[in-house]
């Protein structure tokens, strides 16, 4: 089964090391994609604050059936 995990920068947590942590716990052969977004939000200081968004497709590992 095809699967998919949105990473989204907050003020409390950053998307790059949530999906670092993630990808972590992955087998190599389960990650299918990896997609990189990003935008400027604006601050009440003025000043834009750069939101990043990070999309992880990866695959289910199903225990293998027993014969």
């Amino acid at each position: 089964m095809i699967q998919v995990k949105e990473f989204v920068d907050t003020d409390s947590s950053y998307a790059e090391s949530k999906a670092n942590e993630f990808l972590a716990n992955l087998e190599e052969d389960q990650l299918i994609n990896i997609c990189y977004g990003s935008v400027m939000k604006p601050a009440p200081s003025g000043k834009g604050v750069q939101r990043s968004t990070i999309l992880v497709v990866y695959k289910l590992n199903r225990p293998k059936p027993v014969v």
